[in-house]
């Protein structure tokens, strides 16, 4: 009863997280926001794979996992694979350096919540996470040191996804995810006038935009996995997502504004409201594209001792494009990257010793993130480390998952910004079983 109840309250405690904003990132100003989907606490503290697929832990990448079980001494003695429930949630803090500053930002997200139930040969899984997010605050100056605009923005894309998994053999499974990604983007842009004396103009013009957008997708997923002798299991994964489309319902407004002579911010309301024609312009509902993702992963280890796996991901980024946002300075190419990680247990059923069960996972990644602003490729790198503690009933091996991820993005090349950043995770991995085998009359 008193797991039911931290469960409960961990996921209200998410759900109201999730109204936050999650990401203080200069470059969520673009596309549709800053990615938050990255998998699990399991996956990001072992560099961002997705490749190891076990009986105890949610997989959010593949949906094979629906039905994973492990090959060899299988944990649960026969009985009924475990339901799987999930929970996580994340707070940064980020360094955002130019040529010429530095500032920091900090920001909090719920991550996800999720259930994963097997039954047999099938597997179903359900979720909510939040997919993108828009988090930015930038201004500019001109040559004569003077705020030249300022540009704002929130919101970002959710997704609630349902998917099955089905176990062809002992060895294959398969699964697809369908998702309904949803939400809004807000922005905001005021560009300062000043006088011929360089006074500041007493009414300036605030624009304000917002895009509603929904639509669905697909994600598909294999996994293959195999005793290669006595000791050591061999995992092969692949995932592929393909291109879809999001309906974005658009306005824009635009308002007068009287701006703080010190401060720059708006002393009162917005008044003088009117509306853009967004409809002549042929851009109140328009269509975005969701670039297919492709996806390899394979990995090495002996079950519930050790693995190392490496994991490779293909986006056609090219095809994105947002006519409601088009920037001629910023193009966007196929991103890529490559992430390398894995987990150590010393002994995962030891009767003593509390820190021989925990398990310590570490990985790194590097990508280009598909996003060319100025001629200027943004790519971004980290490092992660994790632990996974056990907690509650032995026999079911749930996990309460800590990790830290260290990274860069961004570059001060071409008046950019470079971010350094530091995620804190945090999660609950907790199985229950459902459905038991009964041994006796």
């Amino acid at each position: 009863m008193v797991r039911q109840i931290i469960v409960i309250c961990i996921a209200i405690f998410s759900l109201s997280a999730f109204s936050q904003q999650g990401t203080a990132s200069p470059y969520s100003f673009y596309g549709i926001g800053s990615l938050k989907f990255r998998g699990t606490v399991e996956n990001r503290s072992m560099g961002g794979i997705s490749v190891y697929l076990d009986s105890i832990h949610v997989n959010l990448r593949n949906p094979a996992a629906y039905v994973s079980k492990n090959i060899e001494a299988d944990p649960f003695d026969n009985e009924s694979r475990p339901v799987k429930f999930a929970v996580a949630g994340t707070a940064s803090t980020s360094t955002l350096k130019s040529s010429s500053a530095e500032a920091e930002a900090n920001s909090s997200t719920f991550d996800y919540i999720a259930l994963s139930v097997p039954v047999g040969r099938f597997g179903f899984g359900f979720g909510l996470l939040p997919f993108t997010s828009v988090g930015y605050r930038l201004q500019n100056v001109n040559d004569d040191n003077n705020l030249d605009n300022r540009f704002e923005g929130e919101g970002g894309v959710n997704k609630v996804f349902a998917g099955f998994g089905y176990q062809i053999t002992d060895k294959l499974s398969f699964g697809v995810d369908v998702n309904y990604n949803f939400g809004n983007i807000q922005n905001t842009a005021i560009d300062i006038e000043y006088t011929s004396e360089g006074d500041l103009v007493q009414y300036q013009t605030l624009e304000e935009s917002r895009s509603d957008l929904s639509g669905l997708n697909l994600n598909f997923g294999l996994a293959f996995k195999t005793m290669l002798n006595d000791k050591l299991e061999l995992s092969l994964t692949t995932t592929y997502a393909p291109k879809s489309n999001l309906s974005s319902k658009n306005e824009r407004t635009f308002s007068t504004v009287i701006l703080d002579a010190i401060t720059f911010e708006p002393t009162g309301l917005p008044f003088g409201t009117i509306e853009g024609d967004l409809e002549e312009q042929g851009l109140e509902n328009t269509e975005l594209t969701l670039p297919s993702r492709l996806s390899f992963g394979a990995g090495i280890g002996k079950p519930k001792s050790w693995f190392v796996g490496a994991e490779y991901t293909l986006q056609t980024t090219s095809d994105f494009s947002n006519p409601v946002f088009a920037d001629t300075g910023t193009q966007y190419e196929n991103s890529s990257q490559i992430s390398l990680g894995g987990f150590y247990i010393p002994n995962y059923n030891a009767f003593s010793g509390y820190f021989k069960r925990v398990v310590y996972r570490a990985g790194f990644n590097y990508s280009n993130t598909g996003l060319v602003i100025n001629n200027q490729q943004i790519n971004e790198f980290g490092i992660s480390f994790g632990l996974g503690l056990p907690v509650g009933n032995r026999n079911l091996f749930s996990n309460a998952n800590i990790g830290i991820e260290y990274g860069q993005r961004g570059t001060t090349n071409e008046n950019l910004i470079q971010e350094n950043f530091i995620n804190f995770n945090l999660s609950l991995s907790l199985n229950s079983r459902w459905f038991r085998q009964r041994k006796y009359n």
